[in-house]
């Protein structure tokens, strides 16, 4: 049951973290295309791993890191006032390379199909 709660709310987390960053932020720097890719909130409900896809190149991937993680305080205010929560997470905002690395593994089985 603890399990299925936790899912629920890393859900509705992850929904409204996407949506205040795209709706909410307001940044002119945050060209790239940022999308969430999953959330992890603490079964205390203290912390939020946050997990960012941030497409662009690598300097456009360092500015968006750089500026949501300075934004940080904003965006778990307009957390706190979406997510009845007892306690709104500190968010950790970390990048994911996972869809990047997985176009890299699938451009090489194309090489090897190509090869043969």
């Amino acid at each position: 049951m603890a399990n299925y709660r936790s899912g629920r709310i890393n859900e509705e987390v992850k929904k409204e973290l996407s949506q205040i960053i795209r709706c909410e932020v307001k940044d002119p720097r945050l060209t790239a295309m940022i999308s969430i890719t999953q959330v992890e909130v603490t079964k205390d409900l203290k912390y939020a791993k946050v997990y960012v896809s941030i497409f662009g190149s690598e300097e456009e991937k360092e500015t968006c890191l750089d500026i949501l993680k300075s934004s940080k305080g904003f965006i778990r205010k307009q957390l706190g006032s979406r997510v009845k929560l007892r306690h709104v997470p500190e968010l950790i905002i970390e990048l994911d390379n996972s869809i990047e690395h997985g176009m890299h593994i699938e451009s090489l089985i194309n090489k090897i199909k190509e090869n043969k």
